[in-house]
C-alpha cells in the first residue's frame, strides 16, 4: 500500500457517497486505501459502511466513541492505523476536491521530499471556498502570524494552515505530536524540520452539512500556537511558583508553631507535591491524559520523582543551613528554583509521555467484501 487517505469526519453523512465516488475515480490505478476516522453523533458510520460496500476502493472505518483532541486527534489516530508509506489528509466536507489527489500523490511518490502540502496561496491555488469574510481574515491572519513566529520551521511553507497534505509516515514521530484542534499540518511542521514541497490547492465550497469552525477552534489554535512556541513551561512554572509559595508559607507557619525546620520542610513538600499534581492534571496536561499512563501510575511517577527531589533538596537544605549563615527560608527558595527544570523535563518526557496504542477492535474493514469480490 503506497498511500492511506485519512478523512476525519464529524456528522458528514451527506458527503460520504460523493467523496468516496470521486476519490475512487481520482486515484484509479494507484495503491491507495481510504480511512475514515469518525467522531460523529449521527448516522455517518452506518452511511460509510453502506457506501464502502458499493465501491472497489479499500475503505476502513475507525469510529471514536470518545473523541480526543478534535480533528487533529482524529488525524493522528489515522496515522497510527495507516497501512500506506504515505498518509494523505483531506477534509470530509468536499472542500478539498478529490480531483486534486493525483497531483499530490504523484508529487509525493515521485520526489525526495517527506511532506507535500497543498497551498491555496500558490499560483493556481484558491481559497474562494471559505464561507465568509471572517474565515478569510482569520486564515490570512493566522498564516502570517505563524510564519512570523516560526520563520525557520515554516520557511518552505506558504500555507501552514492547509488541511490538505501528504506526509511520509516514517519521517514523523507520532509520540511528539500533540494536536489540540484542526491545524495538524502546523503541528507537524513546527515539531520537526521537514523537507517540504507545495502544490497548488483549491478550497471549494463545502458540500452538505454545517461548518465546524467556531470560537472554540480559534481558542484551540491559539493554545496550539502558544504551546508550539513556548511549550508548557510557563504553565508548569506558574503551578510550581504557586506550589513554592505554598511550600514556604506552610514551612514558615509550622516553624512559627515550634516545628523543627526539617520536619516543616518535609510536611510542606508532601502537601505541595499532591497539590501540584492535581493542578497539572486539571489544567496543564489534561489534553494528554488519555494517551499517557493510568492516573495512579502518573501520580506514582510524579510523586516518586518529586519525593526524591524533595529528599535530595532537604538534605542539601540541611547542609546549607548547618554549614552557612544562609537562612532556611532563603535556602529553600533557591533550591526550589534549582529543581524546577529537572521536574519539568521529567513530567514532559516520562509522566505524560504518550503510550496509547490503537485498539484493533475499533477497526471496521467495511470494504472487505467488495475487495474480495474484485472489480464490479
Amino acid at each position: 500500500m503506497d498511500v492511506t487517505i485519512i478523512v476525519p469526519t464529524f456528522n458528514e453523512s451527506l458527503n460520504v457517497e460523493e467523496l468516496v465516488s470521486r476519490t475512487e475515480k481520482a486515484v484509479d490505478g494507484r495503491a491507495v486505501e481510504l480511512v475514515f476516522v469518525d467522531d460523529s453523533t449521527d448516522d455517518t458510520p452506518e452511511v460509510i459502511r453502506q457506501v464502502a460496500a458499493r465501491h472497489r476502493l479499500p475503505v476502513r472505518l475507525v469510529h471514536r466513541a470518545e473523541p480526543v483532541d478534535g480533528l487533529g486527534g482524529a488525524v493522528l489516530e489515522g496515522f497510527r492505523v495507516a497501512n500506506g508509506t504515505w498518509a494523505v489528509v483531506m477534509d470530509g466536507d468536499l472542500q478539498h476536491p478529490p480531483e486534486m489527489l493525483p497531483g499530490l500523490i504523484d508529487t509525493a511518490l515521485g520526489g525526495s521530499a517527506n511532506l507535500v502540502a497543498g497551498s491555496r496561496f500558490l499560483e493556481g491555488g484558491s481559497a474562494e471556498g471559505l464561507s465568509d469574510g471572517l474565515r478569510v481574515f482569520l486564515t490570512h491572519f493566522s498564516t502570517r502570524l505563524t510564519k512570523l513566529l516560526f520563520p525557520r520551521k515554516l520557511r518552505d511553507s506558504t500555507d501552514p494552515m492547509s488541511g490538505f497534505f501528504a506526509v511520509r509516515l516514517d519521517a514523523i514521530d507520532l509520540d511528539e505530536l500533540h494536536p489540540r484542534g484542526f491545524k495538524i499540518l502546523l503541528e507537524i511542521l513546527c515539531r520537526r524540520q521537514m523537507e517540504v514541497v507545495e502544490v497548488p490547492a483549491t478550497l471549494a465550497p463545502r458540500g452538505g452539512g454545517e461548518s465546524k469552525a467556531d470560537i472554540k477552534q480559534v481558542w484551540r489554535l491559539t493554545r496550539q500556537i502558544v504551546a508550539l512556541r513556548i511549550g508548557r513551561m510557563p504553565g508548569f512554572a506558574l503551578i510550581g511558583f504557586c506550589g513554592a509559595i505554598a511550600n514556604l508559607l506552610i514551612m514558615a507557619a509550622l516553624e512559627a508553631a515550634g516545628t523543627g525546620y526539617l520536619t516543616a520542610a518535609i510536611v510542606a513538600g508532601v502537601v505541595t507535591i499532591i497539590g501540584n499534581f492535581l493542578a497539572q492534571e486539571a489544567w496543564l496536561y489534561h489534553d494528554l491524559r488519555a494517551g499517557a499512563r493510568k492516573l495512579w501510575s502518573r501520580f506514582a511517577h510524579s510523586a516518586g520523582f518529586n519525593a526524591l527531589e524533595t529528599a535530595v533538596r532537604t538534605f542539601v537544605l540541611w547542609l546549607v543551613v548547618e554549614l552557612t549563615p544562609i537562612h532556611s527560608i532563603i535556602a529553600q527558595g533557591l533550591l526550589l528554583i534549582a529543581g524546577f527544570l529537572l521536574r519539568y523535563a521529567y513530567h514532559e518526557k516520562v509522566v505524560y509521555r504518550q503510550l496509547a496504542e490503537i485498539d484493533e477492535s475499533k477497526f471496521d474493514d467495511v470494504g472487505e467484501t467488495a475487495r474480495a469480490d474484485g472489480p464490479r
